[in-house]
């Protein structure tokens, strides 16, 4: 995989407030940066067209919605230039790996296994179309 020669711009969506602050830590630390945060898919949607970034990362249960819902509107949102979305959850890839796979989201990723490692190998993975390597 071809890294990226500049660090890729992250929105990560999750309703669990403790944990958004978590993850930016982790993936500011690890030197990727994070472009915003949202914990509804009405904030989502907003960041998202305001901040543009390369990667989005959705929990799949965002509370009283459905981040597989959100998914679908970000990927019309971002159909004129590359972004990779990726779901995420605490709970197994086995009980939502048909869901993913019926989404546009080029994959996903366990909460206890995030890491940029993690982000920008579903990111390379996922081809140029996606912002990824070919």
């Amino acid at each position: 995989m071809t890294l990226p020669s500049m660090p890729l711009r992250l929105l990560i969506v999750d309703d669990h407030l403790p944990f958004l602050d978590a993850a930016r830590r982790l993936f500011e630390g690890d030197g990727m940066t994070v472009v915003g945060v949202a914990s509804t898919s009405a904030d989502a949607v907003d960041r998202y067209r305001r901040v543009r970034p390369d990667v989005t990362l959705v929990d799949v249960n965002l509370g009283q919605e459905s981040g597989l819902d959100l998914v679908g509107r970000l990927a019309e949102e971002a159909r004129d230039r590359p972004h990779c979305l990726i779901m995420i959850s605490t709970y197994p890839e086995q009980d939502l790996v048909d869901l993913v796979e019926a989404s546009p989201a080029v994959g996903f990723l366990s909460k206890s296994d995030l890491s940029v490692a993690a982000v920008l190998d579903l990111v390379g993975r996922a081809g140029p179309a996606a912002g990824g390597s070919a």
